[in-house]
């Protein structure tokens, strides 16, 4: 054999390689992937919904409020400090009246200004942190916070300004409440529909919000607690199957 041909069986050899290998990768990938599009696609398809139209007016607001007379809107008011556990990755102590909070995860904790965040306090494994990361440990603090303090005290924001309340009849001619957040919060434009039980209290809302790619979805707030301030809390979310829980309330 020339040399020649040779160097042309060896590019032939390496070619077949590459194209092994690209096979096994691209076959990697539909493996990895079709299930997760197959999945998307059966959840899209089953639970994806439009947002819903109501009317907004005294009827809506008057629902609001008994969602809140049903809480004991009051004691939460009074409430001046809440800590709790989110679904064990995140630790918060909220002090409402200072607006601050600390949040904590893995060696990480942020003394959070929430008027001011750029005056926030960081520590790294309990050491003052200035570094050029700085920002971006205020930044994970503050959706942090945003995030898991709604699934906590969601019920009591239905009035926060830039909010909008419309009244939405079921299917079932209940009557439930749509609060749609027009600003503010991590994703402006957030809509939740929320459902009551017999008592007026609020037990499950389905979502339509930016991080989600299916609208309509729903979670449950269940095993309420009254905390040593007579406010309630949840003490659970479940959505897809899936269970989320808030442990180690406290309230002063």
């Amino acid at each position: 054999m020339s040399k020649k041909k040779r160097i042309k069986f060896r590019h032939l050899s390496a070619t077949g390689k590459l194209k092994r290998i690209l096979k096994f990768v691209f076959g990697a990938l539909i493996f990895l992937t079709l299930p997760t599009l197959l999945l998307f696609g059966f959840l899209y398809i089953k639970y994806n919904e439009p947002l819903p139209q109501g009317a907004s007016g005294p009827e809506a607001e008057a629902l609001a409020t008994q969602m809140l007379d049903a809480l004991n809107h009051d004691n939460y008011e009074a409430t001046d400090f809440i800590s709790w556990n989110y679904d064990n990755r995140h630790k918060f102590n909220w002090y409402k009246s200072q607006n601050r909070c600390e949040v904590v995860w893995a060696h990480f904790k942020v003394d959070l200004d929430l008027a001011t965040p750029s005056q926030s306090k960081i520590f790294v494994a309990d050491q003052v942190y200035k570094g050029e990361e700085r920002q971006k440990y205020i930044n994970k603090a503050i959706k942090y916070f945003n995030n898991d303090s709604f699934w906590l005290v969601a019920p009591y924001k239905v009035f926060d300004a830039g909010t909008t309340r419309h009244l939405v009849k079921t299917d079932d001619d209940k009557n439930a409440l749509l609060v749609i957040y027009n600003e503010g919060g991590t994703t402006p434009g957030d809509a939740y529909l929320w459902y009551f039980d017999a008592d007026g209290r609020p037990k499950s809302f389905q979502m339509w919000v930016d991080i989600l790619p299916i609208g309509g979805l729903e979670a449950t707030w269940n095993d309420w607690m009254t905390t040593s301030t007579g406010a309630q809390l949840p003490t659970a979310h479940r959505l897809l199957g899936m269970e989320f829980r808030v442990y180690n309330i406290a309230t002063q």
